[in-house]
């Protein structure tokens, strides 16, 4: 069985994350959503809050592309997170040139600790590259519409959270 594994904080998921979740899905048997627990970002959302706005959003790709779709909240480094869900690939999203240069001295950290997990890229949508949770936060903070960015469910969870 193909296991993969595409983590990160989804503080909130975007429709970006959503994108990279659905093609993400075409290859592998069973993927696992890393929901990183990073206490330095200071997220908006708590953990639970993240899992269950991702477990809303799975639900539908999970019938549309018929593969195993699951959360997994992790602490540790994400190769032991591979190896906790028995991972042998490890999926990242890129938007832009900057992301590639982190991700690539990540996945030189990850093949040094594991070469045996592979990374797996897989470039933005055009339409989604310019999208990052922490940008649609201060979009949704400042009262700016994130209707592009988010879906309706996110979209009212985050301005029932900047409302408080």
């Amino acid at each position: 069985m193909r296991i993969g594994l595409y983590p990160g904080t989804f503080d909130p998921i975007t429709l970006g994350h959503i994108d990279i979740i659905r093609r993400s899905a075409t290859l592998v048997d069973r993927l696992v959503i890393g929901v990183a627990i990073n206490r330095d970002k200071g997220p908006l959302f708590t953990l639970e809050e993240r899992v269950e706005m991702i477990e809303m959003e799975i639900a539908r790709l999970q019938q549309e592309t018929g593969v195993e779709i699951v959360v997994h909240p992790f602490e540790n480094l994400l190769i032991n997170c591979a190896h906790d869900v028995g991972a042998q690939m490890i999926v990242r999203g890129l938007r832009a040139v900057a992301d590639f240069e982190y991700e690539f001295q990540m996945v030189g950290m990850n093949r040094a600790l594991d070469s045996s997990v592979e990374t797996v890229f897989l470039m933005a949508e055009a339409k989604h590259q310019a999208i990052a949770s922490k940008l649609v936060k201060e979009i949704a903070r400042l009262d700016g519409d994130v209707t592009k960015f988010v879906t309706p469910t996110v979209k009212e969870r985050l301005r029932a959270k900047l409302d408080k």
